[in-house]
């Protein structure tokens, strides 16, 4: 097993949906199953596609996940696929190389300080753990910063606290509870902590926005939907539970579908008097229809 860069499009010319699925060549085959069991982070090109008044691409590393098997593309001879599982985007996107010019892959650094354009070239490469790791900690430093400065500093912290300032970030982001927090901080952040159901952004007496993230597709046992924003809704206490419920969905094109004979009117004029969702700030954050298919076909009573 050895960690990889997958290299994504957000118009891929693939068949991939990186929560789910990386669709490539046989050129990298070998590659690709030597990660299975590991873990890879995604990486998002520059190039998009042939308009040259599209969208450029980032440049940044955005995203993990776990590969858990390699499969051939049954329509497309010479193409595969790998299995994903355990998806999780960064709380930032990281470049590929930093304001000080210092390269995470040092695979991509020639001698001279330039890019490794060949290097570059390729859309599935190998990484090394420590390098692996410097880009989990910039991706998730606002999420592991705070948990390391606690134990690090704060008087009698426990052993497992300390223990979290050795242990790899990896290891620290597979735990339930941090990517909770993760999942909470970037699904809430880009729907301006603004219930998308009910267009309401309470805030505290603390000045806290009451907002919760929802998953379209549950993550519990037996559905395995990702944490990622396209599988995510910011909601209020109440709208979450209803949409957890499938006393709400919502169709493709975010329209608020409602299970008529188990919706009180009351509950009704609690929602977007337009009757469509409320949209993230980020077009690309969107839900995707494959989520909110799953949820109209498997949670909603509609």
């Amino acid at each position: 097993m050895t960690k990889a860069v997958f290299t994504t499009k957000v118009n891929p010319t693939y068949d991939d949906l990186p929560e789910v699925r990386y669709h490539f060549p046989r050129t990298y085959l070998n590659q690709a199953r030597d990660a299975v069991g590991d873990w890879i982070v995604y990486y998002e090109p520059r190039r998009q596609d042939e308009n040259p008044d599209g969208r450029a691409g980032r440049q940044a590393y955005f995203a993990i996940a776990r590969v858990t098997g390699i499969r051939a593309d049954t329509r497309r001879e010479g193409h595969f696929y790998a299995d994903i599982a355990d998806y999780l985007p960064f709380d930032r996107p990281v470049p590929f190389r930093e304001a000080a010019g210092d390269f995470y892959e040092s695979a991509l650094r020639r001698p001279d300080g330039r890019t490794n354009r060949g290097a570059f070239g390729r859309a599935v490469r190998k990484i090394p753990d420590e390098e692996y790791d410097a880009i989990l900690r910039a991706g998730f430093a606002a999420l592991l910063a705070p948990r390391l400065h606690h134990a690090a500093e704060a008087p009698g912290a426990l052993a497992e606290d300390q223990a979290e300032l050795e242990r790899p970030a990896v290891a620290q982001l597979v735990r339930r509870p941090l990517r909770d927090a993760a999942f909470a901080q970037i699904v809430s952040r880009a729907y301006d902590f603004t219930c998308a159901l009910t267009g309401l952004r309470i805030v505290n007496g603390g000045g806290r926005p009451e907002i919760e993230a929802a998953h379209i597709q549950p993550v519990a046992a037996g559905h395995a939907g990702p944490d990622s924003i396209r599988n995510g809704l910011a909601l209020s206490r109440t709208a979450h539970w209803m949409f957890d419920r499938g006393l709400l969905s919502l169709s493709d094109d975010l329209r608020i579908l409602a299970a008529k004979r188990l919706l009180s009117d009351a509950a009704r004029r609690l929602l977007r008097p337009d009757g469509r969702a409320l949209p993230p700030r980020d077009p690309l954050d969107r839900p995707h229809p494959t989520f909110l298919r799953y949820h109209r076909e498997h949670i909603f009573k509609g």
